[in-house]
């Protein structure tokens, strides 16, 4: 009998744990040769959400861990794998818009040979056309600049096996682009398409593209992924140099020839759009340089990615980790 770990990291989710739950036990039930192990990584919840999954433990296998603080969703999924003991490993989100259903077609496809199981998105639903291009444009742009060849369209919902599991845990990247490392480890990997649905209830806990926090969400996701994986943003430093002396080039033969026929008009708005563009591409570089030096930064300093304060077992005795 083969045991199946599935992975939640969470906050704040008390409205969709039941149900959550029903749903994971109806798509499973029909599945032989295999037993599960239900991990919820609960990044310092303020709600019921903990009180809850202790109730569920009476009739389920939870194993409930608890981060000392909020650390965000990648690390809790990092802190999963960590705790997980089943020969293969499913993570994916909470709030219902990835549907449990489908959980049997990546265990088909993993007991066909296949160590990395992706899902991709064919559709999804609640979200604006909008935000769909942009995502778009960021897989592109990180395909186009990484070593990697990320699938468009899926995300934080995979099925990976134990050895898979075993080398994304020997990295020790502070701040990892995990799905990336999921096609960087390389072996065998393969799809499975479905239509996502717009979340069930509550709140998202990624920040919105407009919502000016940079630091977490979409956009820190796409830094992640467009830095974790290639030095290519590096050098478009040089290629934007480059386009700006050639521009600069054709202003200069501009100035010599209405200087030359005396057609130059006194002013100083060319001198203004000269400087504001130059300073543009030169902060623009500096701002890239200034990621990779931040990943570096951290790095060096040697933190954990996460800390665990306790994990609940099944039978709700707390184990204190150091």
């Amino acid at each position: 009998m083969k045991l199946l770990s599935i992975i939640f990291s969470f906050r704040n989710e008390e409205q969709n744990i039941n149900e959550l739950m029903k749903r994971l036990k109806s798509s499973l039930q029909n599945v032989n040769g295999w037993k599960y192990e239900y991990i919820f990584v609960n990044d310092d919840s303020t709600d019921n959400s903990e009180k809850i999954l202790i109730n569920l433990q009476k009739d389920n296998p939870i194993r409930i861990v608890n981060l000392s603080r909020k650390f965000g969703v990648g690390p809790g999924v990092l802190a999963g794998f960590e705790v997980a003991k089943g020969d293969a490993l499913v993570y994916m989100d909470s709030d219902l818009q990835d549907p449990p259903e489908i959980i049997p077609k990546l265990i088909e496809k993993f007991e066909s040979g296949s160590d990395v199981v992706h899902t991709k998105r064919t559709k999804r639903l609640g979200e604006g056309k909008i935000k769909m291009l942009l995502t778009t444009i960021g897989y592109k742009i990180i395909n186009m600049t990484a070593n990697i060849n990320l699938p468009v369209q899926a995300g934080d919902f995979k099925l990976l096996s134990r050895r898979a599991i075993k080398h994304i845990n020997s990295l020790k990247e502070f701040n990892p682009y995990v799905r990336g490392l999921t096609v960087w480890i390389g072996f065998k990997q393969d799809y499975v398409e479905y239509v996502r649905d717009a979340r069930s209830s509550g709140e998202t806990k990624f920040s919105s593209i407009f919502s000016g926090n940079l630091l977490s969400g979409p956009i820190a996701e796409f830094i992640r992924g467009a830095t974790g994986f290639s030095t290519g943003p590096l050098f478009l430093g040089i290629f934007i140099g480059l386009v700006a002396m050639f521009f600069s080039f054709l202003l200069i033969i501009y100035a010599i020839y209405h200087k030359f026929f005396g057609t130059a008009v006194p002013g100083s708005s060319g001198t203004i759009i000269a400087i504001s563009f130059f300073s543009g591409i030169i902060l623009t570089t500096i701002g890239i340089i200034g990621v990779y030096v931040a990943r570096i930064y951290e790095q060096i300093q040697g933190r954990p990615r996460y800390i665990i304060k306790n994990i609940v077992e099944n039978h709700n005795s707390q184990s204190d980790q150091d």
